[in-house]
């Protein structure tokens, strides 16, 4: 199912030519970045669907260099959010940079560039995100306007024998129960092939379950739900007094960040529904 040319994915002529120019531009610039969204996702799991952006991933101190290689073509650049997104306009057509996730935990650093595989993208060489980023990256995505849950399940479906799952567990850390909830329902979706879940990460998992059961929770009152949907919780952690799970010490944004990314979200919805 999966292919080294990615060539499916139905584009108009103008948001074609500028995404290959943007990827032209980019490559010209050696600054390193990876192709991500639905290029990546078409080719690690076969599946082809319209794009209305081009997302790529960077480091985060190679955003600016990045910002102003797209300048220079003429795009609109902006930071839309300090901590995770900025963005480079042409028209209607756009690029999503990419620099850490929303809720802070996957920020790009050089391993993503090491596991990166290589491929054509609209036949521009480029290299893509891992099955394994890609996962991780869209397993904490589960709010109330985007869940993506049915995309882990299908990275998983084409990709687990090949996956290296320590990385994975390495990755997710102290949240593991969030892969292991895509893994648990991976199985629901699909009972006849659970068996490309390595056995081992299914007891491993369930033996830290098992560990938590057997001992008390903790005193703190503190609420993970804001990182995987930012706000959906927010009563949890305005109004009931739990401490927001993205906040530093506990995560890694400050509340300078958590108040600019929520007031942005708010502004988008409010603009949709007016």
């Amino acid at each position: 199912m999966q292919t080294e040319t990615i060539t499916q994915i139905e584009l108009d002529p103008q948001t074609r030519a500028f995404y290959c120019q943007a990827l032209q531009l980019l490559n010209e610039s050696k600054v390193p970045f990876l192709v991500a969204g639905a290029f990546a996702f078409e080719r690690h799991t076969g599946i082809a669907r319209p794009t209305k952006d081009l997302d790529i991933f960077v480091r985060p101190q190679d955003k600016e260099r990045i910002m102003e290689v797209l300048s220079a073509a003429s795009c609109e650049t902006e930071v839309h959010s300090q901590h995770w997104l900025a963005k480079a306009f042409c028209g209607e057509n756009f690029v999503d940079i990419i620099f850490n996730s929303a809720n802070g935990i996957t920020e790009i650093d050089n391993g993503w560039f090491q596991r990166a595989v290589s491929v054509e993208v609209l036949g521009i060489p480029v290299q893509i995100c891992s099955p394994e980023d890609l996962l991780w990256s869209k397993s904490f995505i589960m709010a109330r306007d985007r869940y993506d849950g049915a995309d882990v399940a299908h990275v998983l479906l084409t990709c687990a024998e090949d996956l290296d799952w320590s990385y994975l567990l390495h990755c997710f850390g102290s949240d593991w129960r969030v892969l292991f909830s895509h893994l648990i329902l991976f199985g629901f979706i699909y009972p006849a092939e659970r068996s490309r879940i390595p056995n081992w990460v299914m007891q491993e998992l369930s033996k830290r379950l098992q560990d938590e059961i057997n001992n008390p929770p903790p005193n703190e009152k503190l609420c993970q739900g804001t990182l995987l949907s930012p706000l959906q919780y927010l009563i949890d952690v305005e109004q009931w007094g739990y401490k927001d799970a993205r906040l530093q010490p506990a995560g890694n944004l400050t509340a300078e960040e958590v108040s600019q990314w929520t007031t942005t979200l708010t502004e988008e919805i409010k603009s949709k529904s007016d």
